[in-house]
């Protein structure tokens, strides 16, 4: 008896416009993967018995997750909205900002807002979705933020916010 999963919620549709440029190009790459693919699969079911032909049973399956992430990726490409332009009110958060944070122990992290698809932790890029990104949309400067994760409540007071990567101390992607 197959278990219910209830549908995800659906993720927002913003993107950066490097981050859509990745996107386009994995879609391209892909599409001469499956072809690569294709070729193995032929091969191997051209070898005769199908039902114990472990290379024609593996490629098979790879072919079914290419052919699973072409469609994802087409579908998404689809919907995505491109930001590539600063918002009109750069003391706000929104998407695509560079937002530094203290913690209570005086600690300082810098996040950047983006798109579910193209978030990096070991960039520093958060979904604008997760739960960080929620608590500081729509903030503005020293407004103090609590985020409720696994390990419990923490505080944050949000202490600068830029929107071009490319200013001091901001990390280039």
């Amino acid at each position: 008896m197959p278990r219910y999963r209830p549908p995800q919620p659906k993720s927002s549709a913003y993107i950066t416009k490097p981050g859509h440029d990745r996107l386009s190009q994995e879609l391209k790459d892909i599409w001469v993967t499956r072809r690569e693919v294709t070729a193995a699969l032929s091969a191997a079911a051209a070898e005769g018995d199908r039902s114990e032909n472990a290379e024609y049973i593996y490629r098979k399956k790879q072919l079914r997750e290419i052919d699973r992430r072409i469609r994802y990726l087409q579908k998404r490409l689809d919907e995505l909205i491109v930001v590539d332009q600063p918002p009109a009110n750069l003391q706000q958060i929104f998407f695509g900002a560079w937002v530094e944070l203290e913690d209570e122990a005086g600690e300082t992290v810098t996040y950047r807002i983006v798109g579910p698809d193209e978030f990096d932790v070991e960039k520093g890029w958060i979904s604008m979705d997760s739960p960080v990104g929620r608590a500081l949309m729509g903030k503005h400067l020293d407004d103090e933020v609590t985020v409720e994760r696994p390990a419990g409540l923490i505080g944050y007071v949000i202490i600068d916010i830029r929107y071009m990567e490319n200013q001091p101390g901001m990390p280039v992607e």
